[in-house]
């Protein structure tokens, strides 16, 4: 059964555009409508397992549900990772490690369950499910890590995405001149661009005095919404054109 996407360049501008989107989104959910961090998450988080549920009981690729629930795991992680940082007080340093052990913790588990990390040969539903649980704190560890450079470190919106984009780069050049496990890569990758993403979406959202471009919450959601809306059904017309056997990765 096809239920992944190949790991293409459009997989990872995709994937930038929905954790930027979770970012814009989330905050507009929990401070724009002020519904909350605790409230938020528990809506966002059964709005993840709810699209987890279809994903995990489809029988192939469909890239809408796909990008559906990778845009739930990115709001969700956006309201959790502030919910921690602020709300419960632990402080953008202090969540970014509890999440960083949390992650390592699944790889360790999925690795001792499953024998292997690759995203490209999930065969059992054990280890889809899995995947997605790396997803979904993956995701929330970015978002307190874009906030803590963002906020914390003195290198402003503009400063942490620069930071964080230069990093995504060098593991797109180790990619190609080491020998390193395409895997260890491909999650490092994965992880650094929900930071880029959070510092992004607080680039995009905050003010000019807060150093941000302005659009706020609304405008910067509606951008980054209707351009990941683009690129699905351009993901879905070119499946129904390509090979089953090149359009996604086996699973189960």
């Amino acid at each position: 059964m096809n239920k992944l996407p190949q790991i293409t360049l459009a997989f990872w501008v995709m994937k930038i555009c929905a954790t930027t989107l979770g970012e814009t989104a989330g905050d507009l959910l929990s401070m724009t409508l002020n519904i909350g961090y605790a409230m938020s998450s528990l809506l966002l988080i059964s709005v993840f397992l709810l699209t987890l549920l279809g994903q995990l009981y489809s029988r192939r690729y469909h890239p809408a549900l796909y990008w559906v629930v990778i845009l739930a795991t990115s709001t969700a992680g956006t309201t959790m990772s502030d919910f921690m940082d602020r709300t419960l007080g632990l402080g953008y340093a202090t969540g970014s490690a509890l999440l960083i052990g949390i992650l390592l913790l699944t790889f360790a588990v999925w690795k001792y369950s499953e024998k292997s990390l690759n995203v490209e040969h999930i065969t059992t539903r054990k280890g889809e499910l899995f995947y997605w649980v790396a997803i979904l704190f993956s995701n929330t560890l970015g978002t307190a890590l874009g906030d803590y450079l963002a906020d914390d470190s003195g290198l402003g919106f503009a400063g942490g995405a620069l930071l964080i984009g230069s990093l995504i780069a060098a593991v797109v050049v180790l990619r190609f001149v080491t020998r390193i496990s395409p895997v260890v890569l491909f999650w490092i990758a994965f992880v650094l661009t929900r930071p880029f993403g959070a510092t992004l979406g607080d680039f995009l959202t905050k003010t000019h005095e807060q150093g941000g471009m302005g659009f706020g919450t609304i405008g910067s959601s509606a951008i980054l919404g209707a351009i990941l809306l683009l690129m699905i059904v351009g993901a879905s017309i070119a499946q129904r054109r390509a090979p089953a056997t090149l359009v996604a990765n086996p699973s189960a």
